[in-house]
């Protein structure tokens, strides 16, 4: 096999892999998104109250507020849920007009394990933050 043929196959092999990298990645968004939207509609059932959510400067300096009412997934707040089901990080370089003015988070695709890949190694499944929240809503 010549060089140029082996490295045309490596290459195929690797866009092969990505590709199904990203439709695992893509599985896993979407059912983490549809565990969201169920625990927010048997959380509204059950009447549990949204609560103003913050996000916190990194290393725990400081806060600032946000637009978004819902629940804190980790009991750190470093993640939460929004009332329509949008999942955001809740951590971000804080400057003094950000503590005075708010933030506006953008919503991320949630993951299935919160934590994965952090340096810390504290991981927490969403399912389990979700019990935490509304013991016995019904996922899992």
């Amino acid at each position: 096999m010549r060089d140029d043929q082996w490295a045309q196959q490596r290459a195929e092999a690797v866009r092969l892999q990505g590709e199904r990298l990203q439709a695992r990645q893509d599985a896993e968004h979407a059912r983490a998104e549809a565990l969201l939207r169920e625990f927010v509609a048997a959380a509204r059932t059950a009447g549990l109250a949204p609560v103003p959510l913050q996000v916190q400067g990194y290393g725990g300096r400081g806060t600032a507020r946000t637009q978004l009412v819902g629940w804190y997934l980790r009991v750190d707040r470093t993640a939460g849920v929004s009332a329509d089901g949008d999942f955001y990080v809740l951590t971000a370089p804080i400057g003094l007009l950000d503590r005075v003015r708010g933030i506006r988070p953008e919503p991320r695709r949630p993951p299935l394990l919160l934590g994965a890949g952090g340096k810390d190694g504290d991981t927490l499944p969403l399912v389990d933050a979700l019990e935490r929240l509304l013991p016995g809503w019904g996922a899992g």
